[in-house]
């Protein structure tokens, strides 16, 4: 029973969420919600315990070695992942819960949890499919559920963004299915294992197949994920959606196709086969110029959110960096960086929608002193920046260390320049607005102590993500080794 579970997850959300328009008072919509959330962190841990005990596991639907074969695969990395997706998600519902009434009409709160619920359920489905076709499916549910979260506040910024987003992501999504129909008819599957058998003893025969099949993937997911210079729906598309869904579109969304194209280079075509083809030294420099050139336009914003959103660029230039690199370490610290990516970024979202929301503005500026009047949220937002700089003992910083080690290992020491780099400028946009919350006569006059209350119910989520990314950072030991598993 026990092992069914990924499959009996995506089944129950994907019937559970049409039945939130159906609920006519909105406190048995957010308690409906936190029941099937609570219930998902329960599942997945379970499943992640079941690996523990019994190790990488596949479960079938149908049969996998036809075209029509449907095939789940949960190894390590998948069980943990779904486990740090389940919580984030039972946050973000917890936070909505507070707040969501005030960034969408009332009418449009039943729609909210049906995609957020539609969007959780693409999104396990791509970390668990082993055939790429199902994984091509829930990538293009996760498309439209992703644009009807940024889409639901109904307002101009919002419907532009919406449609930026959607034409780059067809065009994204697009190129995956032709990398996948390109691979299929050299190999006869869309089942990763049983393609990768075929690769393996076939791939001296099709070299520029395989360079082209992985460098459409890699565009294609590149486009989806944010990768720089393919990243340019994210800012407008982040920075106007309502905070659950910015949150939600950040922390998790971005990094579920650099899981996929990370499946792909490891199980699909092996780290043999792919450490000789240039697309990999393309996809570290894209992904050291992401983590530069994020950084430099997060500077250059005025606004809160848009800042964030510029910053997410950047990290997902770390996930590349480490993908680049071709190495175990490099994957295993890529994974890593998701995990830890996820619990602060997530946090750091909702904290600047409450800074935005009592603030009542948008514009860094304008929150010099807040931390005289919102010393809490603060607080967590500095602990959530110390991570993003990288900080030690945080998970930005085992991150920073663990790429930097694997840059020795392969003999890579310039590359080291650049993390260094990188770290220096995620201090730039941080910590003023840190220093400037906290500290200067100027900055705090005018500013009442405590004058801004901050619900409970929206700062539980936040102080629950905050903690488990200390533990993550305090952990990371044993969470390093335990993804490594996953690539031995």
């Amino acid at each position: 029973m026990t092992s069914n579970l990924p499959l009996i997850n995506i089944m129950f959300l994907m019937i559970t969420a049409f039945a939130f328009p159906l609920i006519k008072k909105i406190k048995y919509i957010y308690f409906f919600s936190y029941i099937i959330h609570i219930l998902l962190v329960i599942s997945t841990l379970a499943t992640l315990m079941f690996v523990v005990n019994h190790g990488a596991y596949a479960l079938n639907i149908g049969y996998p070695d036809t075209f029509m074969g449907i095939q789940l695969y949960i190894s390590h990395v998948e069980a943990l992942l779904g486990v740090v997706f389940s919580i984030i998600f039972l946050m973000v519902v917890i936070f909505a819960s507070s707040t969501i009434d005030k960034e969408i009409s009332e009418n449009r709160i039943g729609l909210f949890y049906l995609l957020v619920n539609i969007l959780y359920t693409s999104l396990i489905g791509v970390i668990y499919s082993n055939d790429l076709f199902n994984a091509y499916v829930f990538i293009e549910v996760s498309t439209l559920s992703a644009c009807g979260l940024i889409i639901i506040k109904d307002k101009g910024e919002t419907i532009l963004a919406a449609i930026k987003y959607l034409i780059m992501s067809t065009v994204g999504s697009g190129l995956v299915l032709m990398s996948i129909a390109y691979l299929y008819s050299i190999t006869g599957h869309l089942n990763i294992l049983l393609s990768h058998n075929v690769i393996v003893a076939t791939y001296q025969d099709y070299p520029n197949s395989v360079l082209i099949i992985l460098s459409l993937f890699t565009l294609g997911l590149g486009v989806k994920s944010a990768l720089f210079p393919l990243h340019g729906w994210l800012p407008d598309a982040h920075s106007s959606a309502p905070t659950p869904s910015s949150a939600i579109l950040s922390s998790l969304v971005i990094k579920v196709y650099m899981v996929l194209l990370i499946k792909i280079i490891f199980r699909l075509f092996g780290l043999n086969i792919v450490k000789d083809i240039v697309i990999m030294d393309i996809i570290l420099l894209l992904g050291s110029a992401g983590m530069i050139f994020g950084s430099v336009m997060a500077i250059k914003q005025k606004e809160l959110k848009r800042m964030v959103a510029y910053s997410s660029v950047a990290q997902i230039g770390y996930v590349a960096f480490g993908i680049g690199l071709g190495s175990i370490a490099g994957l295993t610290i890529a994974v890593y960086h998701i995990i830890g990516h996820a619990l602060t970024k997530s946090s750091i979202f909702l904290i600047s929608g409450l800074m935005i929301s009592q603030n009542k503005s948008k514009y860094i500026e304008d929150l010099k002193g807040i931390g005289h009047e919102m010393p809490i949220t603060l607080i967590l937002f500095t602990l959530a920046s110390f991570s993003m700089v990288g900080i030690p003992i945080f998970p930005g910083f085992i991150s920073k260390w663990y790429l930097s080690l694997a840059c020795l290992e392969l003999n890579r020491i310039s590359l080291i320049l650049i993390i260094l780099a990188s770290s220096l400028l995620n201090l730039l946009y941080y910590f003023p607005i840190v220093i400037n919350g906290f500290f200067g006569k100027e900055n705090l006059k005018g500013r009442i102590r405590k004058s801004k209350k901050v619900n409970p119910y929206s700062l539980f989520p936040i102080v629950t993500l905050i903690i488990l990314m200390l533990l993550t950072g305090l952990f990371s030991g044993r969470i390093i080794d335990f993804i490594a598993l996953s690539f031995a």
